[in-house]
């Protein structure tokens, strides 16, 4: 990067903290090869939204495009909800290790689980994967209680889960986010007043909800639901290099 500006302080891949958590809709193998020539540096890691991994006709050789641009790839939390409600964890476990994927989802945004049963589920994962566990709901009708999201946050990651994204839908317009896709700020604060910032995933697939993050906690905020062609976009809101961000300073 040019050294004749100061901007705010970056940190490099692979980074704990600054993440950048890509959904991946349906991308083609020739589309990943194109997201990480622009903007491969700030794509941290990618999660193939939903139950897309088990109809894309591309899987095994987009994870071996991702792999070879060394970028981790998760599968969406619903596909775990379902093979839970289906009985089929183990299974899912088994293709997991099947195509050498790393890291998984815990979500229950849609069933109904068991508090102590999703605890469970991250510490039996997170002996073997990377865990990201999520908290809220992707009703926008269903809120929850601040204390409460403090209360599942604090016992997933205590559970095992290296982060916890904060529920907000690939549309911005529930969890965090009131329907409208504002921000509900004093759930954010209450949250953040608990747990350190750097222990969770904020998702705002929204530029709005992104500026408010980056102008509330800084560059190294993590993000998430961040669409491909967004990305780039993203990094230049965390250094200061677009005028929504550019009079935050170094």
């Amino acid at each position: 990067m040019a050294g004749f500006l100061d901007l705010p302080e970056r940190s490099v891949k692979p980074r704990d903290r600054g993440l950048t958590h890509v959904l991946d809709k349906g991308l083609s193998t020739a589309q990943v090869d194109g997201l990480m020539e622009v903007a491969g540096a700030a794509v941290d890691i990618v999660k193939l939204g939903w139950g897309t991994a088990l109809v894309t006709g591309n899987l095994e050789a987009k994870l071996a495009r991702y792999r070879a641009h060394d970028v981790p790839v998760v599968l969406g939390g619903t596909l775990t909800e379902i093979a839970l409600r289906d009985g089929r964890i183990e299974g899912l476990i088994a293709w997991c290790r099947e195509l050498g994927i790393a890291h998984v989802e815990v979500s229950d945004g849609t069933i109904d689980l068991d508090t102590a049963r999703k605890r469970e589920i991250v510490a039996r994962l997170s002996r073997e994967f990377t865990v990201f566990s999520e908290v809220g709901s992707k009703d926008d009708e269903r809120i929850m209680a601040p204390y409460r999201w403090v209360e599942e946050i604090q016992a997933e990651l205590e559970a095992g889960a290296w982060k916890v994204i904060a529920e907000a839908r690939e549309s911005g317009t529930a969890g965090i986010f009131r329907p409208d896709g504002e921000v509900r700020m004093g759930l954010i604060d209450e949250i953040a007043h608990a747990i350190d910032p750097a222990q969770l995933i904020f998702e705002a697939p929204q530029r709005a909800q992104q500026v408010w993050f980056i102008r509330r906690f800084g560059s190294e905020v993590n993000l998430g639901n961040i669409a491909p062609d967004d990305v780039l976009s993203l990094e230049t809101l965390r250094l200061g290099l677009r005028s929504d961000t550019m009079d935050r300073g170094t």
